[in-house]
């Protein structure tokens, strides 16, 4: 097999693997014999096995980041360079849940592995997410252009939260549907990314000079 087909066939064997049953349990041995390869063709390109998923996610983040920046300028250039806080965070959002979410994309490999990544922690993934924050920095500075009477300490939670609902969303939306007996539709994409977007959006509309709200609740009783 030629090399670049041979990196592939590991590529998208070790995706498969992943997703179905997870990181900790499946090994290098499993992975080349999905593939087909020698174990000397696993080290070859990829040296371990923390470097292969490493690059898998890499892979898929880039994807994933590409999108959300696109959806991000098509707002900014609709509004004039300054788009609606909401717009902001359903760009920063959607392309997450959309990837994640629907009895189609649930399905698909790509997507049961990054369901995978936001459920299980692996090192090699959290160390590239510690790291790789560039394009979040592009959100909060739009953030900034469409709330200018934020501090950034407000906007910087704002982003946060609005990233970790929608983690939470593609972790556990099987049990929000049986909690929910079937009442929180998560198959109908767009409503969970309007809910999402509203509630950070929501988080983010207190009124300058405000007071926060432990203050605002009075004195705490030890």
């Amino acid at each position: 097999m030629p090399s670049d087909q041979t990196r592939t066939a590991i590529l998208a064997a070790a995706e498969r693997l992943y997703a179905d049953r997870g990181f900790g349990d499946v090994t290098l041995r499993d992975i080349v014999a999905e593939a087909n390869v020698n174990l000397a063709a696993v080290n070859y390109h990829f040296g371990s096995k923390d470097e292969l998923i490493a690059e898998l996610f890499v892979t898929r983040s880039l994807a994933l980041n590409k999108e959300r920046l696109r959806e991000l300028r098509e707002a900014e250039e609709a509004g004039n360079g300054r788009a609606d806080i909401s717009e902001v965070l359903r760009a920063l959002v959607g392309p997450t849940l959309r990837g994640c979410l629907g009895p189609e994309n649930q399905r698909s490999t790509p997507a049961r592995f990054m369901i995978r990544v936001s459920i299980e922690s692996v090192p090699a993934i959290r160390r590239i997410r510690n790291r790789e924050i560039d394009h979040l920095r592009k959100f909060i500075a739009a953030m900034r252009r469409s709330l200018p009477d934020r501090s950034d300490v407000e906007l910087y939670w704002g982003l946060h939260f609005a990233l970790a609902m929608a983690q939470q969303t593609v972790r556990d939306s099987e049990r929000l549907a049986k909690l929910s007996e079937g009442k929180c539709d998560v198959d109908d994409v767009e409503d969970v990314i309007d809910r999402v977007v509203s509630v950070a959006v929501m988080a983010l509309a207190r009124t300058a000079g405000e007071p926060k709200l432990a203050a605002a609740a009075g004195p705490r009783h030890r």
